[in-house]
């Protein structure tokens, strides 16, 4: 009888259990239908929502409808939102404990949420009132909210959203600007480090000139830290933080391209965006659109940012492409001898600036870290988590960005941008956008197409003769930063005879262009192919846009090959895998084997090359890193400083390019068919190569990963225009967390009617929602949804009416 009452009581308590999560799993989701009456509005607003969850809201004033935007992004991105504000504020470690902190202290170093806080302070009143009215969106949920706070909270036991503001929005904001900028940050740290071991012209090797460049003419700068005495111990790489809200690794990029109507089937121009950033779950982008009287506007939102980001009106589209410019500069700033709170300047001591963040950490005591600034900005060496990679009691390394300067027009941009009617007024909004360097493509209705490039571009003195390359002697002023470029001075171009402009970050200025932007542009074979296939047809639509958003051509990896079409594998299994690729037409696609083969061989090939000579740096700098670039460089035979291929550590032999090119094939091709066991025939690419979209934080989690993360099998690499950028990640070198996070054409012709649009996930961020990855097969077969407003009958309504 007992067992027999046991077996009850454990049967009654799993079918307790079993309910809660089934109320839990209901009662977390928001409620998109009804009336709800909510304080802060000036008149009722509906919000109509299609059936993957995308809210159209109809509002009688702009306040207003930045007042339902806020209150829908609170709706469906509500731990997004809190993981966002609290990544930019540096408040991790409250809900993550200690292994947030040292994220916390570089965030709070570089001063992230004070830069926030001073744009907010220094908005005009009109602008102040829209970031109010969006902030006063989201309060008016979290207030309304009768419900369970989704999982995460739950899990993580993060207490209940403070309220948001103003400075939280703007926040996030540079957190997309840190994202899209630390290239040249990081490249600049790397160099430095190079240049302990090095000389600049084999640094210039590893780091090769755009195509059809010179190497940078820059003083010997490896001479120059030998006579400062500078040393650096490995690595310094733990001063570069992973991407924490838009990239993943160095791969940052995007496409964009714009006809003209005299090459299209409609006579009207067609543009097309898709922004290669870091995959997360949720989705980065939220889609949405917004009616009020004189506004329009349907596209991509960031949640906790008001406004349509990209997208399109009624009589303009653009899209938008990371520049590269290099907006960030590193300073070594030389300390006083005997008072260690002075740093040198041109003409004489100076004392640092100093202020003390208290950081609160889960689990553990508050810790409180002292951050020093110079006149270029924070001090970044003094980071509790690189002291044993920076020991230099003489020196300093200090920041200068041009986003942490305290007034800001992004918001305003925006704003402009979602109601500019003709080009003109898209160039104008574009002037103000100044957060972040993009190339921005406008197109109007009138049949005007152009681009732009916007954002503050430092101007650096013409007697520097280190440009930004590498960190730079703070006390000498040849390096100081002269201003901004005007905006009338930035690279632009209107209406060409070519009829059609294309940017993937490659370089968008001739080389008459006057003005330095940056070294380190991406290389152009996503360009080239978009050109190419533009190209190849007379007329375009919205079907031809579709299929060169879906091109999985590696010209890269042609390239590579052609450098290697004498090589001669000793194994079976390498010469059928040699011959494969010889027959290969370069297209990565998810079933075939060449992809898998060509890759597992260039990750052995850089490493075999580049392993004796850097040593304890390869994994940072070799086997963690993109290197097409390099490799193409050295395999060409255009790196003379030294021979790079003949490996050091053997003295039996002589290695060239060649023999290390026929062993690591076999190598690779043997790990392959060993680890899958399978000949070369049965590798797949799709097998190896996933996309990977994460979640913070859960996506670590044993047992949570699976729930809440998304992953599937993906075709492309990092130079196809559907890409798929490798992570070279040492547990996954050939998963993918950078792609197109969102596709997005736009016909001028038809805007409701041909326009179309997909994203990486889902509308919705509770993993309990049937919108939590509904996009994601559509998204993964490159496939579409049709950019319009939902008609009435397809659509659940929720109205939000003021408190009377």
């Amino acid at each position: 009888m007992r067992a027999r009452y046991a077996g009850f009581a454990i049967l009654l308590v799993v079918v307790a259990l079993l309910a809660v999560l089934l109320w839990y799993r209901q009662a977390s989701l928001p409620v998109h239908e009804g009336t709800v009456i909510v304080p802060g509005l000036q008149q009722a607003v509906r919000i109509q929502r299609d059936a993957y969850g995308i809210p159209h809201i109809s509002a009688a004033n702009e306040r207003d409808a930045a007042f339902a935007l806020g209150y829908s992004h609170a709706q469906d991105r509500l731990w997004q939102m809190e993981v966002n504000r609290r990544i930019a504020a540096g408040r991790m470690a409250e809900i993550l404990g200690e292994p947030a902190l040292d994220t916390d202290k570089f965030l709070r170093t570089i001063g992230i949420a004070r830069t926030a806080q001073s744009i907010a302070r220094n908005l005009d009143a009109e602008h102040r009132d829209l970031l109010d009215a969006y902030a006063a969106g989201v309060n008016a949920y979290l207030n309304k909210r009768s419900g369970p706070l989704p999982p995460e909270f739950f899990i993580t036991r993060a207490p209940k959203p403070e309220p948001w503001t103003p400075a939280d929005s703007i926040g996030w904001s540079l957190m997309m600007a840190w994202d899209l900028a630390r290239y040249s940050y990081s490249r600049e740290l790397r160099r430095l480090q190079l240049a302990q071991r090095f000389s600049v012209a084999e640094i210039n090797d590893f780091y090769p000139p755009y195509p059809g460049d010179p190497a940078p003419v820059t003083t010997d700068y490896a001479e120059l830290y030998r006579l400062l005495g500078l040393k650096s111990a490995a690595p310094l790489a733990r001063l570069i933080p992973p991407g924490l809200g838009f990239g993943d690794g160095e791969a940052v990029g995007s496409n964009n391209w714009v006809v003209a109507g005299r090459r299209t089937v409609s006579g009207k121009p067609i543009i097309a965006n898709d922004p290669h950033l870091g995959l997360t779950t949720p989705s980065l982008w939220y889609f949405a659109s917004m009616q009020s009287p004189g506004v329009n506007v349907i596209g991509a939102t960031l949640p906790g940012v008001p406004g349509i980001v990209l997208g399109r009106n009624d009589r303009v589209a653009w899209a938008l492409t990371n520049t590269g410019v290099d907006q960030q500069d590193l300073y070594l700033e030389r300390i006083h001898p005997e008072h260690a709170d002075q740093y040198q300047m041109p003409d004489g001591w100076a004392r640092f600036a100093t202020r003390v963040e208290s950081i609160r950490v889960k689990g553990g005591d508050d810790v409180e870290l002292t951050v020093r600034e110079t006149r270029h900005g924070p001090v970044i060496s003094g980071l509790a988590s690189v002291e044993k990679s920076f020991k230099q009691p003489q020196f300093a390394l200090a920041l200068r960005w041009s986003a942490l300067e305290p007034d800001d027009t992004t918001i305003a941009a925006l704003r402009a941008l979602n109601k500019a009617q003709n080009i003109e007024q898209a160039e104008q909004a574009l002037a103000l956008f100044q957060i972040v360097a993009q190339s921005a493509l406008m197109a109007d209705v009138e049949g005007r197409i152009g681009m732009m490039v916007t954002g503050r571009i430092p101007v650096r003195d013409p007697a520097s003769d280190l440009n930004g390359i590498v960190p730079a002697p703070g006390w000498d002023a040849r390096y100081d930063w002269r201003g901004y470029l005007p905006a009338e001075q930035a690279p632009k171009l209107r209406d060409p005879a070519s009829g059609l402009i294309v940017t993937a970050n490659h370089k968008v200025v001739p080389p008459t262009y006057p003005h330095h932007l940056t070294y380190d542009w991406f290389l152009p074979y996503r360009a080239r192919r978009v050109e190419q296939l533009l190209d190849a047809r007379g007329k375009h639509d919205v079907t031809t846009f579709k299929a060169i958003q879906a091109d999985i051509t590696s010209f890269a990896a042609r390239d590579l090959l052609a450098l290697l079409h004498d090589v001669q594998p000793l194994t079976a299994a390498g010469r059928d895998a040699l011959a494969r690729l010889k027959a290969w037409d370069f297209q990565m696609k998810r079933n075939a084997p060449e992809p898998l083969i060509f890759h597992a061989w260039m990750r052995k090939l850089k490493h075999r090359i580049f392993a004796d000579d850097l040593g304890t740096m390869t994994e940072d700098f070799v086997d963690q890193a993109e290197l097409t670039a390099t490799l193409l460089h050295i395999l060409s035979g255009r790196a003379n400083a030294r021979d790079w291929c003949d490996d050091r550590s053997t003295r039996e032999r002589f290695e060239t390019c060649r023999s290390l090119a026929g062993e690591t094939l076999d190598a690779a091709v043997s790990e392959l068919t060993e680890q899958s066991g399978r000949d070369v025939a049965g590798l797949r690419w799709g097998e190896a190569h996933q996309a990977v979209a994460d979640h913070r934080p859960l996506s670590g989690v044993p047992g949570l990963g699976r729930l809440f993360g998304l992953k599937t099998a993906y075709p492309g690499d990092t130079y196809t225009i559907n890409v798929g950028a490798l992570s070279h990640r040492t547990d996954a070198p050939f998963s993918t967390r950078h792609t197109a996070t969102l596709r997005a054409i736009y016909d001028l012709a038809a805007r409701d009617t041909n326009s179309v649009w997909i994203q990486s996930s889902g509308q919705a961020g509770n993993p309990f929602s049937d919108r939590y990855a509904s996009m994601l097969p559509l998204w993964r077969d490159v496939q579409y949804l049709p950019m319009r407003p939902p008609a009435a009958r397809e659509a659940t309504t929720l109205e939000l009416k003021p408190r009377r």
